[in-house]
């Protein structure tokens, strides 16, 4: 079922309160390293998740979003984004940033974690009454 304008609107709001808890996630240490590094990777992963779902269903969009996550972390294994880092271009270091520079794979278990809550509670939502 495509999304209708007030759905729309919602992934929307969800999806800005993802960014700003994404954000949030990389200034504020609380000296957990599960909080402080793979909640923001979890984050990432819903983040892009909303960006998908924007345009199609829970299942198809759940798969797009581990592949572009996955991309992005294979990508990572390539070096180009840690030789971005050193770019004397402020929004080339800055899409290194993004993109992270080094493959994990705790960080593919991260994106899984935030891509299946995402789809879970999508679930979820369609089923209940609106």
């Amino acid at each position: 079922m495509p999304l209708v304008a007030g759905r729309r609107r919602k992934w929307w709001w969800v999806l800005a309160a993802i960014i700003v808890a994404g954000v949030l996630s990389r200034v504020a240490h609380t000296g957990s390293r599960v909080l402080d590094k793979y909640l923001g990777d979890a984050l990432y992963a819903a983040m892009v998740y909303c960006l998908l779902r924007l345009t199609g269903r829970v299942v198809r969009t759940a798969v797009w979003a581990a592949m572009a996550m996955l991309a992005v972390e294979l990508f990572q294994l390539t070096g180009l984004a840690a030789e971005m880092l050193h770019s004397e271009h402020l929004a080339v270091r800055v899409c290194a940033r993004l993109m992270g520079t080094e493959f994990s794979v705790f960080d593919l278990a991260a994106y899984a974690i935030g891509i299946g809550c995402m789809a879970a509670v999508d679930r979820v939502r369609i089923q209940l009454p609106q």
